[in-house]
């Protein structure tokens, strides 16, 4: 294996303290609210992750919703409401307010569908957009005991906090043929009319994976996977994914090339194969 495209992708970790590198960071204080905010919820998510008496309901858009989705977004909703009374809150399950200049951007908990069935692959998703720019983001997933989180201009984390992380990086992967692809689902790729362009392109990579939600996007960012894709997202579902994907040195556009999470869906990469895959596609 020694010298193969394989082992020069492979991702190594140096776990330690960024806190005084980060402290100067005008977002630090944020960050800390959040990384708190994301305490609590993991507390209540993981409470009620395989309760018997789970709520579940269908909404409009036929996707489930439970009682701790919403338990969890009232919970950072009242926190915010104390600490940041002048923010506004843009959250899936209880409101989406546009923005008075700084806007919390919440998905309390991404992969509801997986949390329903018992499957541990869920978190809540909290980000900060201040003007036009998302400048925070923290993904916090408590039952694959990881979170990640970035701050504009100060890097991307995987770890607690800011005194127990590894600094993220995508990896070096430049040749389609030897680069990984994550995926959530074809069926959206149908209703796009691009999916035999997405089967083609699989075909000419080394892996597809089906990873889904945040944790694909995470991945990307860590250097595990190289591409990730989705064709159907919100806002809530994307923007804390962005600033931890371009801080660990990637790029997240939508499928048509603009950068951000504001177009719909989402195109996450290490950035050397993302011109390529969108010509792809």
């Amino acid at each position: 294996m020694k010298g193969s495209p394989l082992m020069a992708a492979r991702t190594v970790y140096d776990e330690r303290s960024f806190a005084k590198e980060l402290a100067d960071n005008p977002h630090y204080d944020d960050l800390l609210l959040a990384l708190s905010m994301a305490d609590e919820a993991d507390e209540l998510t993981s409470h009620r992750f395989g309760a018997m008496d789970l709520h579940v309901e269908n909404k409009p858009d036929h996707t489930p919703v439970t009682d701790a989705d919403r338990a969890t977004e009232q919970l950072i909703r009242d926190r915010l409401g104390k600490e940041r009374p002048e923010d506004s809150i843009y959250g899936e399950e209880l409101g989406k307010a546009a923005s008075t200049g700084r806007r919390w951007i919440i998905d309390p908990i991404d992969g509801t569908k997986n949390f329903v069935r018992g499957v541990p692959v869920w978190a809540t998703l909290i980000g900060l957009q201040d003007g036009d720019d998302i400048v925070l983001g923290v993904v916090s997933a408590p039952m694959l005991h990881n979170r990640w989180f970035a701050v504009r201009d100060g890097g991307a984390y995987m770890g607690s906090d800011a005194d127990n992380a590894v600094r993220l990086h995508v990896s070096g992967v430049s040749d389609l043929a030897n680069a990984s692809l994550s995926l959530s689902s074809l069926s959206g790729w149908k209703e796009r009319g691009d999916r035999d362009e997405l089967i083609a392109l699989s075909d000419r990579m080394w892996r597809l994976r089906g990873f889904g939600d945040f944790w694909q996007y995470m991945l990307v960012a860590q250097g595990a996977i190289d591409v990730a894709a989705e064709p159907e997202l919100d806002l809530y579902d994307m923007a804390a994914l962005v600033p931890i994907v371009e801080e660990a040195g990637g790029t997240f556009t939508d499928l048509e090339g603009n950068p951000g999470p504001w177009g719909g869906n989402g195109l996450a990469s290490n950035g050397l194969l993302h011109h390529t895959v969108l010509q792809a596609l």
